[in-house]
């Protein structure tokens, strides 16, 4: 069962009253085969070209990227290795004070589509969330696990492959950080990236259409932390 939820975060009146193009945040959260396909699937159709590149032991410094930690964990469920980013902190949420123990990104050419693989994640210390965040603005919530649900298994192995996307413009820094304090948080693997233009993620509005959406769906605050099932029972 794979979770891909797409929700616009512009401020209503600019909507409104705008004729640029709107900016639409896409999330992808799902095993690691699965996706992969979300992430090059959502890349392709909005026009754009996806890119990849195995992250290796030790090894900082890519073609595209450099990483603020190496990595140096290796399981088979994922595709390269993975830097360790166990959260630190005592104040869980996108506002919490668990950031600076993640991981950031900076890459030599723009981008606003990211995604990698999270392992031994989610099986303790709940709730635990995780985010990405571009070039050091407002963080985008890309997992949540209760305890309960919303772990996928890869090879019977709790890895999951997370995205963001952010049509909006483009960045050249990607942060990743976790909330589950105590928990052990390692990601990596493959990091998928790419450049969309701005405005070419599927699934936006017409500015007049969105008094009703957001009075329908509830979109702005909520549906980044929404099943695209609730999203559409809503």
């Amino acid at each position: 069962m794979r979770s891909l939820a797409i929700a616009c975060v512009a401020a209503c009146s600019a909507l409104a009253f705008s004729g640029t193009a709107n900016a639409t945040i896409v999330t992808v959260f799902d095993s690691i085969p699965g996706g992969t396909a979300d992430f090059n699937s959502t890349v392709t159709t909005a026009g754009g070209t996806p890119l990849s590149e195995q992250l290796l032991y030790g090894d900082s410094t890519y073609a595209d990227f450099s990483l603020s930690k190496n990595p140096y964990n290796s399981y088979t469920q994922t595709t390269g290795y993975l830097t360790d980013i166990g959260p630190a902190g005592t104040v869980k949420g996108p506002a919490g004070d668990s950031r600076p123990s993640g991981v950031t990104l900076t890459f030599t050419t723009a981008i606003n589509s990211f995604g990698f693989e999270v392992g031994d994640w989610g099986t303790c210390c709940y709730p635990s969330a995780l985010y990405i965040a571009f070039d050091g603005g407002a963080p985008i919530q890309v997992g949540l696990s209760d305890g309960s649900n919303n772990v996928y298994l890869t090879n019977g192995y709790p890895a999951v492959f997370v995205a963001a996307f952010d049509d909006s413009g483009s960045f050249n820094t990607v942060e990743f950080w976790g909330d589950g304090f105590g928990e052990v948080l390692y990601a990596g693997g493959t990091v998928r990236y790419a450049l969309l233009d701005q405005g070419s993620l599927p699934g936006i509005p017409e500015p007049s259409t969105w008094a009703m959406m957001i009075a329908g769906f509830g979109l702005v605050g909520s549906a980044l932390r929404r099943r695209p099932a609730e999203i559409m029972a809503a």
